[in-house]
């Protein structure tokens, strides 16, 4: 008989612990156990014997929370942004210092949390108590969620895109000495970077947070998620001002000045599919008249034609273009109460780092740090993100939901 006796952990349990670890070899002879036998025998009931001590060792953890004198939550202290989710777990410590599973109620001081932990961030600005308290009783355990701060709210946004040109051809460059100026004068990304070459790829980034293609004549109508659909869905309004569309509601291929890989809103499903929508195309003549009648829309996509955005025609042109076209935009009381401008290039002219080249990136605003520059890395799903948060909308499409935020541009 080869006999292993552990002690077992609660009292009364001795003899059946014994008995499991009991092993009777047969009789000498016929059938005996060899001697390697014997020892696998040994060391199995060994190992029984090390998982039974091993047991003793292990705390126990009731669930009726009778002992417990804290809860604690993990994680204790969470960053979050709008909207995003968090889990977290619950466990009760005893006097003496040891863990215990425990049953609790979960409560937040703002945003949602289920039953089973898992938080919510609302689309406030305030930092948050998460509170885990022990059923049937008043000991509670507290986790702090902290509010990534968002872009200023804004009442209009505006964006006017750019061609093909590098960084350092643009920025003190004696070629755009008016963007140059607003860039002095306001925030100015100077590690920011196209995603992609060839244009259209980039166009499609700023409104979809997605490439969708490198293919310059594509014509496919797109129904990934979008800026007019996430616009659309938070009550927001939009026009598309092209310079050089021939018509409103135009969603055809190019025309003239007209480049449509420059003016992705044509190939939305969003708006190509809903004739309200198309009627948000529109010649950028109305744009002027827009502004002075009070009637802007919340956001504004401003394309200029293939001259002036510098893809055909030089910088110098398309610094007068923005000169006479934008200057007003910024001097008008609609624009000082709430406006945010962004000016950038769609790509760099001989650059692929990251995908698309460095390029400038510029934006003006009653709420911009004054002469700020940034040397954050970013790229055009954090421009489509500000956009989004600049207006209230908290659900980003494809990239621009895990893009850095651009608050760093902005006083609190």
């Amino acid at each position: 008989m080869i006999e292993i006796t552990v002690e077992p952990c609660v009292p009364g349990l001795r003899s059946s612990a014994s008995t499991l670890l009991r092993a009777k070899p047969p009789a000498a002879g016929k059938g005996a156990m060899s001697l390697p036998r014997v020892r696998a025998s040994i060391t199995a009931l060994t190992l029984l014997s090390l998982v039974a001590l091993v047991g003793c060792e292990l705390p126990i953890h009731p669930r009726d929370g009778s002992a417990v004198v804290q809860i604690r939550v993990a994680p204790d202290s969470v960053a979050l942004d709008p909207s995003q989710t968090q889990g977290f777990v619950a466990s009760g410590r005893t006097a003496g210092g040891d863990s215990m599973a425990v049953d609790v109620t979960w409560t937040t001081s703002a945003g949602t949390i289920t039953p089973a932990g898992v938080y919510t961030a609302d689309t406030g600005a305030a930092d948050v108590i998460v509170t885990a308290t022990l059923v049937g009783s008043q000991v509670s355990g507290v986790a702090h969620v902290r509010k990534r701060r968002v872009a200023p709210q804004a009442g209009h946004v505006f964006i006017v895109t750019e061609e093909n040109h590098d960084y350092s051809a643009v920025i003190g460059s004696s070629s755009m000495p008016y963007l140059t100026s607003l860039a002095q004068q306001y925030g100015l990304a100077t590690q920011y970077y196209a995603n992609t070459h060839p244009s259209i790829g980039n166009y499609f980034e700023l409104a979809t947070g997605q490439i969708i293609t490198n293919n310059d004549s594509y014509s496919t109508i797109v129904t990934v998620d979008n800026v007019v659909r996430r616009l659309l869905a938070a009550g927001k309004t939009w026009k598309s001002y092209a310079e050089d569309l021939p018509s409103v509601g135009y969603t055809g291929p190019d025309v003239g000045g007209y480049a449509r890989k420059h003016n992705v809103f044509a190939l939305l499903s969003d708006v190509v599919n809903d004739s309200s929508q198309r009627t948000r195309l529109v010649p950028f003549i109305q744009f002027a008249p827009d502004l002075a009648n009070g009637t802007l829309p919340d956001f504004s996509n401003i394309v200029p034609n293939l001259c002036n955005d510098a893809h055909d025609c030089s910088l110098t042109t398309a610094d007068t273009w923005l000169g006479n076209n934008i200057a007003p935009l910024i001097a008008s009381p609609t624009f000082q109460q709430d406006g945010l401008l962004i000016i950038v290039f769609d790509e760099s002219g001989s650059d692929s780092t990251n995908g698309g080249g460095r390029i400038a990136w510029v934006v003006v605003g009653p709420k911009s740090k004054p002469g700020y520059l940034s040397t954050t890395l970013y790229q055009h799903q954090s421009t489509l993100r500000l956009i989004l948060e600049a207006l209230g909308v908290a659900q980003f499409p494809g990239a621009a939901a895990t893009a850095p935020a651009m608050t760093e541009f902005f006083t609190p």
